[in-house]
């Protein structure tokens, strides 16, 4: 069988800071990813990854579903809606283009696997940024979206609760989930397999059939802050990843 091939899009950021000393203040600036933790453990397994950026996905996010199809796996971790539908064609040009949201539905209709991963950008995010509620992508995920702000920050940590315990998803993976410092909140889509809960009986992994393909969530993070070291560093992690990679490109 093929390597699996896998699109990661998102996972980085720029912060600005403004620094005051009395009179004076001076500003900088520095740069910040997260995908690594996921690359790597995909990598390490035997996948093909390619990641795709926040600052480059305007541009470089493919808008045919014959482009995205060279990839048997999407994962979407923590970038906005607004980043795939404004390309600078539009947002800057005021020109017609393709709406790469259903460019997204109709992989996954087609037979291509969807991942979507927690953050303050995904599902419906901070201050409802995430702006994934009623795109076309939603019909095609395992949980229905909140309309407004979704983030259940959980500083003291707080751990999944297994449901199916036998799902190919969780197949090799230890038992007794670390703790997550925060989730997006959602709640179960008709016909979706619940696999995994946290909190008030949130969806913590789900998986569902959409069309052809299939899709999983992860509604925590797979880099912090969310997802704290002793997570990252669990034997699990990989094997989780994996998983839930192959189960979303059909492969289980």
């Amino acid at each position: 069988m093929s390597a699996l091939k896998v699109l990661i899009v998102g996972e980085t950021w720029i912060t600005t800071s403004t620094h005051t000393k009395g009179f004076d203040s001076f500003i900088t600036s520095s740069y910040g990813e997260g995908y690594s933790y996921l690359k790597t453990a995909l990598e390490d397994g035997g996948a093909e990854v390619t990641v795709i950026t926040n600052e480059r996905a305007p541009i470089d996010f493919p808008d045919t579903v014959e482009k995205l199809a060279a990839y048997d796996v999407l994962v979407l971790s923590d970038i906005g809606a607004n980043t795939l539908l404004l390309t600078p064609d539009t947002w800057k040009l005021a020109r017609v283009a393709p709406n790469r949201l259903e460019v997204i539905r109709d992989y996954v209709m087609q037979g291509g696997g969807l991942v979507m991963v927690g953050g303050y950008l995904t599902f419906t995010g901070i201050d409802a940024k995430g702006f994934w509620k009623d795109t076309p992508v939603e019909p095609c995920l395992p949980v229905r979206l909140m309309a407004t702000d979704d983030r259940s920050e959980q500083p003291q940590g707080i751990s999944g609760t297994t449901v199916k315990a036998d799902h190919p998803i969780l197949a090799g993976v230890p038992e007794g989930w670390p703790a997550v410092l925060g989730y997006n909140r959602t709640t179960l889509a008709e016909g979706a397999e619940l696999i995994a809960t946290i909190g008030a009986d949130h969806p913590f992994i789900a998986a569902a059939d959409c069309g052809k393909g299939r899709s999983v969530v992860f509604t925590s993070d797979c880099s912090p802050h969310w997802c704290p070291e002793p997570f990252l560093a669990w034997e699990g992690y990989p094997v989780l990843w994996r998983n839930i990679c192959a189960f979303a490109a059909g492969r289980s």
